[in-house]
């Protein structure tokens, strides 16, 4: 969203290494545990391989890697990417991953590493000067799918079958967007897939809804939340899916990110209805399942 482009980070670069080292400890135990990187850089994506590779990525075409669950990483800059911000980063392993960049116009691109961020290649450069791609999620290492923020009414999606070349997404079967309705380009976490077929995207603004579709694409349902919405500020910002049928959403109004009303729903049916849920301190712009039972949302006031 573009109204979100120029917000500082959600995620602070100690808010996000943070995040992950909770993500691996026992949850009876677990505690922030501080690291130092030696980075100005604002962070907003973050990939977790395994408990031991971990790929991130912020402003300045800055990517981070640790091989050693964090004791260690890894810090570069793409190539010719210095004014690009890396809101979304997905991994395979430690060799293999992709970095999207948002903004308006060429700003927004895809690049890939399969050489351990050595050398990337550049897959995508959007040359729709109306376009403002937001995310990008993946079913395996060469399936995925990206999208923009709405151009005439609908949500611009491209897809790769082959890792190396994405393609338009026919979106004739989407439901048009309302009208000031977008995604938020916040942690990479308003588009997610799930299973082998499935993929979730959530939005904000003048709406707070969220879109399904079970054919990679193809066709689509939405469904409307109790997520605060009516400004440019406000919405949904994240999804996370525990199995095909339970899920979370949070969201909030980041220039208010301090209230704590209608910022938080869960599903139980895959999507189709959402039941507000309480208990997040504040606006969230990420979460994610540790188990059935246990969600960490973050934010830039905290986490929960």
């Amino acid at each position: 969203m573009k109204h979100n482009s120029t917000f500082q980070a959600h995620f602070p670069l100690i808010s996000r290494i943070l995040f992950l080292f909770f993500l691996f400890a026992p949850i009876a135990d677990a505690q922030w545990q501080k690291q130092t990187v030696d980075t100005k850089a604002s962070l907003r994506g973050l990939a977790v391989v395994n408990e031991k590779i971990i790929w991130a990525s912020g402003a300045g075409g800055t990517f981070l890697k640790t091989i050693d669950g964090g004791k260690t990483w890894t810090i570069g800059k793409v190539p010719d990417a210095d004014k690009l911000d890396f809101r979304d980063v997905e991994a395979f392993d430690a060799n293999t991953a992709y970095l999207l960049s948002i903004g308006e116009g060429e700003n927004s691109r895809i690049y890939k590493t399969s050489d351990g961020g050595a050398t990337w290649k550049l897959q995508f450069k959007n040359m729709n000067g109306k376009a403002f791609f937001d995310a990008f999620a993946f079913w395996d290492k060469n399936n995925g799918i990206a999208m923009s923020d709405p151009i005439d009414g609908k949500y611009l999606l491209i897809e790769t079958k082959d890792g190396e070349t994405w393609k338009p997404l026919d979106n004739e079967k989407m439901a048009n967007a309302k009208q000031s309705e977008a995604a938020f380009a916040a942690s990479g976490t308003c588009l997610i897939t799930k299973g082998k077929t499935d993929v979730f995207l959530v939005s904000g603004g003048n709406d707070a809804r969220v879109f399904r579709s079970n054919s990679r694409g193809l066709s689509w349902f939405v469904a409307d939340t109790p997520i605060v919405k009516g400004t440019a500020g406000s919405g949904i910002f994240s999804i996370a899916m525990q199995d095909k049928t339970r899920g979370v959403i949070v969201g909030g109004n980041y220039e208010k990110p301090d209230e704590i009303n209608n910022n938080l729903a869960f599903t139980s049916d895959g999507g189709k209805t959402w039941i507000l849920g309480k208990g997040l301190n504040g606006y969230r712009s990420s979460a994610t399942f540790v188990d059935k039972k246990t969600i960490i949302a973050v934010g830039s006031s905290g986490s929960d």
